[in-house]
């Protein structure tokens, strides 16, 4: 298996004349090691993080799709992953070659790959995944379920350390500068609750257009990225830059 874990993959900077969204971002060579490990043809599946959301999930299907197009990777399949086909899951990701794993509120998303058995379906999965926020989060073995929504980060029985889908030992926080500054239930979300909990669990964070890449069990971080860890932070890798992880 080979897994892309990003913050976000998309672009805003869309061509005049394409009638997209978004594209993929082409920093840090995402693009162009993207386009070396997806194979001509490939059948897409896009699992989605709240299951009920279906005017989102086909929305973000079609963009993917089209996008994927875009930059000259061609695919035989789009398939879609909610709460529509869900006892379709097995032979879904059975016939993939590519799976997204959308982004969103991730105890809600991971409560969902729960009850599809997601974590045993991709044992054996040897194709491609890719993580979009919540996505790349759910990929951990014990995931970091940072509290998001309001309430989440005094209620006794949220739960902050969930067990995930097992595909890396990696805790990755996404849009590390989109939301640093983020206050929530009256403290600073990294200052306040983020570092307090990375005590003894080092925290990935990175920037929208970072991302991590794992191959034969070798991690490594391309673009801005910072570790979080017994309540310090560092960068430890700049924009353009690369470094490998110690692990996977």
């Amino acid at each position: 298996m080979i897994l892309f874990l990003t913050s976000s993959p998309c672009s805003n900077d869309v061509p005049h004349g394409v009638d997209l969204p978004c594209i993929l971002d082409r920093r840090n060579g995402f693009v162009r090691r993207l386009r070396r490990c997806v194979k001509p043809h490939a059948e897409l599946l896009i699992v989605a993080s709240d299951p009920t959301n279906f005017e989102m999930n086909d929305e973000m299907a079609a963009t993917f799709a089209g996008a994927f197009l875009h930059h000259g990777l061609t695919l035989a399949d789009v398939a879609l992953l909610d709460a529509r086909n869900e006892e379709d899951a097995p032979g879904l990701v059975a016939m993939s070659d590519v799976i997204i794993l959308a982004g969103g509120h991730v105890p809600t998303e991971n409560a969902f790959f729960t009850r599809i058995g997601l974590r045993g379906l991709l044992e054996d999965f040897e194709g491609v995944v890719m993580g979009i926020s919540a996505g790349t989060m759910n990929c951990a073995d014990i995931v970091y379920a940072q509290p998001e929504l309001e309430g989440e980060s005094v209620d006794p029985d949220y739960e902050r350390f969930i067990r995930g889908l097992g595909l890396t030992n990696l805790n990755v926080l996404p849009h590390y500068q989109q939301v640093k500054d983020n206050m929530l239930d009256g403290r600073r979300l990294y200052e306040d609750i983020t570092y307090a909990d990375s005590v003894g669990h080092p925290f990935y964070a990175l920037v929208d257009g970072s991302y991590i890449f794992v191959e034969n069990g070798r991690a490594e971080i391309f673009g801005e990225a910072y570790l979080i860890l017994d309540g310090r932070i560092h960068m430890i890798c700049c924009e353009g830059g690369h470094k490998p992880l110690k692990t996977a």
